[in-house]
């Protein structure tokens, strides 16, 4: 994942200044809050959350077709 350095916050200014975060994440989508220097926690748009949902359950039917046609003859013989 690619990490934008300006929606970087540490710990320490997310707990003392949350409406920064909240703005970083009105303005970019997203924020990192970082937790002994490190990336810890993401905090996402609610509506960019749920297109991610969608995306992914996508993702999951694709896959489970996918294998379907590949394997046809497998499911027909578990089938019977």
């Amino acid at each position: 994942m690619l990490i934008d350095t300006r929606n970087i916050v540490s710990m320490t200014e997310a707990n003392q200044n949350f409406s920064k975060v909240a703005r970083l994440v009105d303005d970019n989508g997203s924020a990192i809050i970082l937790k002994n220097n490190k990336p810890r926690y993401l905090i996402i748009d609610f509506e960019l959350s749920e297109s991610m949902q969608t995306a992914a359950q996508e993702s999951v039917e694709e896959i489970s077709r996918k294998l379907i046609r590949q394997n046809r003859k497998a499911y027909e013989e578990l089938a019977k």
